[in-house]
């Protein structure tokens, strides 16, 4: 419990990636707050714990959250960190986004010892991910590779492609750079090769709405660029209903007072692809994300959605 506002504990998951995020954001908050002392208080979530099963038949991306809130809501903690790509579009009642803090890399990484590119991979070799969006994007590009499933923190995913139950992997690069796991990524992927999913590299920190002190010290270190990018990217999976049962992509680039947004809508066999581009006032960031939405749907997203939902 925070008391008189000189002390916050911060309620993360337990994963070597989640535990330096979470440390990024105490060292942020006490520097924004001489005085201040925040505490960590590690929990294992089910998203963690199932690994067998993918996210979207175990439940999807609230599967790494909701201990979290159950942490916030108990008074256990104050505030949560997160990956922002592993936020529901929508957040529970009585919940909120207190700030989103600065973005990383946002791209995806390639991970092999044998080959420099997923162009260099001969047919039936395996790519191993645990996401539907890079999956999706993966076969559309590269049909003749096979795909395989690949979960896991970071470390147990670079274990997996040691021991060679796949040819390669394909990760987000932030959480390799931010694990110093970064001679491990053999190239990158640009967002024309793999766009990445909405909030990708950028860490949020959540609180009961009700909390107007943590809100206000949460305020301090976000990032109004990453902000707005972010919020315009979780836009198109809010407006679509975007889980992790739906491979989409979002990414959005700040060019002055714009933005411009990306986004696509895949089958997961990458067969049927939907994809839209549009800009923005930065200041308006919910609005550009419907407008992608809005286009996607119009480019065919409905149709997809539709298969999924059979």
């Amino acid at each position: 419990m925070a008391e008189g506002a000189r002390r916050l504990v911060v309620a993360t998951r337990r994963s070597p990636l989640a535990l330096w995020q979470a440390e990024r954001v105490r060292a942020r908050l006490e520097a924004a707050h001489p005085g201040l002392a925040v505490a960590l208080l590690p929990l294992s979530t089910r998203g963690d714990e199932l690994l067998a099963a993918s996210l979207a038949s175990a439940g999807g991306k609230g599967l790494f959250v909701k201990e979290l809130e159950a942490a916030l809501a108990d008074g256990r903690a104050d505030l949560a960190v997160h990956s922002m790509k592993d936020v529901p579009a929508e957040l529970p009642g009585g919940f909120v986004l207190a700030a989103i803090a600065e973005r990383d890399d946002p791209r995806d990484a390639f991970c092999s010892a044998r080959y420099r590119a997923l162009a260099e991979m001969p047919p039936g070799a395996r790519v191993g991910t645990s996401s539907l969006r890079r999956a999706a994007q993966i076969r559309a590009a590269h049909p003749r590779l096979a795909v395989v499933p690949l979960r896991g923190n970071v470390e147990t995913r670079l274990a997996k492609l040691e021991r060679g139950e796949c040819d390669a992997a394909v990760l987000a690069a932030a959480g390799l750079k931010r694990l110093g796991l970064a001679d491990r990524i053999r190239s990158h992927l640009s967002p024309q090769e793999s766009l990445p999913a909405p909030g990708q590299a950028a860490l949020g920190i959540e609180c009961l709405a009700a909390r107007e002190d943590v809100r206000r010290l949460a305020a301090a270190i976000e990032d109004p660029v990453a902000a707005a990018c972010v919020r315009a990217e979780r836009e198109v999976s809010r407006a679509l209903g975007g889980n992790c049962a739906l491979p989409l992509a979002a990414w959005a680039e700040a060019r002055g007072e714009r933005l411009a947004l990306r986004a696509l809508v895949a089958s997961p066999d990458g067969a049927r692809i939907a994809r839209a581009e549009c800009e923005g006032a930065a200041a308006e960031p919910e609005a550009l994300g419907a407008e992608a939405a809005r286009l996607l749907r119009r480019g065919g997203a409905d149709g997809i959605l539709a298969m999924l939902r059979r």
